[in-house]
């Protein structure tokens, strides 16, 4: 089978190391982009389909990118639409390749055969989640702690629900950090933060914090923003800004023994 994507197109993966080699903060971004392969056209979808929140996580590149040039940390980002297949879902799961996001079908999906699916898996999820676990991996070898922290944005309306939520701290097992980020978040901004909202992570809502955070027992937040707060620079400078004052203190709070 011809590969899916060309030699000229981007690599699935951008690995950005920090200017701090002892940050512990490792960013995960994996609905960082909207690229749809050269291969698959649009994948039957209209421009403005490509532009919406279904295709990626709307400002939370920009977030990561300022977050992690005051921290000094090391960014790891997946720049193809999920509508080709979501990075945060566990393989062959339904809604890895999904046949319809919110109300809207997406052509290009449907009636996908396996040759096709292991194809959007084997060149655009697992090369990033390969390299979230070499720079783990990495860390580890040297003793450099790990602490996991994956951006995410939510609409601020979802299938005619609206979602008062400013921002949402995500957990399951091991939540310590997050729940500690949360209320810090709180404290800080007065606003309303929610806990396991605008949805409850589970191995099968998500695949990321599972598979690299939680089997390991590493300390991490899925940090969910509201998108109208980062769609444009200045709320994702914002943002940024005020993570990188809470994360540190969280992780002071929490294992006081590692510096940043």
């Amino acid at each position: 089978m011809t590969r899916l994507l060309d030699p000229d197109e981007p690599a699935p993966v951008i690995l950005t190391q920090g200017s701090d080699p002892d940050c512990p903060f490792l960013i995960l971004c994996d609905h960082a982009g909207r690229r749809v392969p050269r291969r698959l056209g649009d994948l039957g979808l209209r421009q403005a389909d490509l532009v919406r929140h279904i295709a990626w996580d709307i400002g939370v590149a920009g977030t990561c990118a300022h977050l992690a040039a005051a921290l000094g940390a090391t960014t790891i980002s997946q720049v193809y639409s999920r509508l080709v297949i979501d990075c945060n879902r566990t393989p062959g799961h339904v809604s890895s390749i999904p046949r319809v996001s919110e109300m809207t079908e997406i052509p290009g999906n449907l009636n996908l055969g396996d040759a096709e699916r292991c194809q959007r898996e084997a060149e655009i999820l697992l090369p990033y989640h390969q390299a979230i676990e070499s720079e783990i991996d990495r860390r580890q070898a040297v003793g450099q702690e790990t602490v996991v922290i994956a951006l995410h944005s939510f609409t601020p309306v979802y299938m005619g629900m609206a979602r008062p939520w400013h921002a949402g701290v995500l957990h399951d097992r091991n939540p310590g950090f997050a729940l500690a980020l949360g209320q810090a978040l709180r404290q800080a901004t007065g606003q309303m933060i929610g806990d396991n909202e605008p949805y409850r992570l589970t191995d099968a809502s998500d695949f990321t914090v599972p598979h690299h955070a939680e089997a390991r027992n590493l300390p991490y937040v899925e940090l969910e923003i509201r998108q109208d707060l980062i769609d444009e620079e200045a709320g994702q400078r914002r943002w940024a800004e005020l993570l990188r004052r809470l994360l540190p203190e969280v992780l002071a709070a929490h294992l006081p023994k590692v510096p940043c």
